[in-house]
C-alpha cells in the first residue's frame, strides 16, 4: 500500500470512529432530548443530525453520481443563504427521530462505502474545487466532529479529545488564505508556524518553523476556533505577530459565507 492510500484509509477508519462516537451520544435520547436547543441558534439536536445526514447524502452523490451533483450547486446558489437551514428543517419535519436517526446511519454507511470503493486519484465536484477521497472523508469528519460538539454542549457532555482532531486542524491550517478571501481581504504573502500540543502531549507542526508569524496552543481549542465552536477569548491559543492574530479572529475551517460565530463566555 502506498503512503498515500495508507492516508486515505487512516483518515475513512477515523471518520467511521468519529460518526460511532456521535452517534452514541444521541442514540438513547427520548423525544425531548432530541427537541432540545443547541448552541447553534434555531437547531435543536435532530437539526444537527439531519444536516449531518443531508451533507452525507450530497457527498454521496458527489462521489457515485458527479454529474448530477450540478443539481446540488444549482439549488445552493439559488438560496445562498438558506439552502443548509431549510435542508435540516425539512429533514426533521419529515422524519421521527428513530428514523432520521436509522437514515443517517445508513447514508453515512453507504458514503463510507462509496469511499473505500472510490478509485485510486479519484477526485469529485464539491461546492468548491473538487475533493479527492481522503479530502472528502477529512471534510466529513470535520462536520461530525463540529456538530457533535453542538450535541455534546446541549447534553452537557464533555467529549473527550482524541488524535482525531489533528484532521479537524489540517483543514483549519490548509483553509487560512480561505478565511481571508471568504470576507473580502487580502491573506498575508508569509506562510504561519502552527504548532498544537495534543490530548497526549504530542505536537504536531505545521509551517516552516523559522516563520515570524506563530499560533500555538492546544489541539483541541484550535480545533474548536476553526469550527467556530468557541471564543477565541476562552481559549488557551497564542499568537505571535499582527497577522497571526488576525487570523486566530477570523479562521474558519468550513467552507461557505463567514458564520457569526460564538460569542465570549461572559457575553452569554
Amino acid at each position: 500500500m502506498s503512503d498515500a492510500a495508507a492516508v486515505t484509509v487512516a483518515v475513512l477508519d477515523d471518520l467511521r470512529l468519529e460518526s460511532d462516537e456521535l452517534d452514541l451520544l444521541v442514540a438513547g435520547l427520548g423525544a425531548g432530548g432530541w427537541a432540545g436547543p443547541t448552541p447553534a441558534e434555531g437547531w435543536t439536536v435532530a437539526h444537527q443530525i439531519a444536516h449531518l445526514n443531508w451533507t452525507d447524502e450530497v457527498a454521496l452523490i458527489a462521489v457515485t453520481e458527479p454529474d448530477g451533483f450540478a443539481a446540488e450547486v444549482d439549488r445552493a446558489l439559488a438560496a445562498p443563504k438558506s439552502f443548509v437551514d431549510r435542508a435540516a428543517a425539512e429533514r426533521v419535519a419529515l422524519l421521527s427521530p428513530e428514523a432520521l436517526l436509522a437514515q443517517w446511519r445508513q447514508d453515512r454507511t453507504r458514503l463510507h462505502q462509496a469511499l473505500r470503493d472510490a478509485p485510486a486519484g479519484a477526485r469529485f465536484p464539491w461546492y468548491g474545487p473538487p475533493m479527492s477521497v481522503a479530502s472528502m472523508a477529512t471534510a466529513r469528519l470535520m462536520e461530525t466532529w463540529a456538530h457533535g460538539q453542538d450535541v455534546a454542549d446541549a447534553l452537557g457532555v464533555a467529549r473527550k479529545p482524541t488524535a482525531r482532531l489533528r484532521h479537524v486542524a489540517r483543514i483549519g491550517v490548509r483553509a487560512r488564505d480561505y478565511a481571508y478571501f471568504v470576507r473580502g481581504e487580502q491573506p498575508p504573502g508569509e506562510p504561519f508556524r502552527v504548532e498544537l500540543e495534543g490530548p497526549g502531549g504530542e505536537v504536531t507542526g505545521y509551517g516552516p518553523e523559522d516563520a515570524a508569524q506563530r499560533v500555538t496552543g492546544p489541539l483541541l481549542d484550535f480545533c474548536l476556533l476553526v469550527t467556530q465552536r468557541a471564543h477565541r477569548d476562552d481559549l488557551a491559543l497564542e499568537a505571535v505577530g499582527a497577522d497571526a492574530g488576525h487570523w486566530l479572529d477570523i479562521a474558519q475551517a468550513f467552507a461557505g459565507p463567514a458564520g457569526p460565530g460564538r460569542s465570549p463566555k461572559g457575553d452569554r
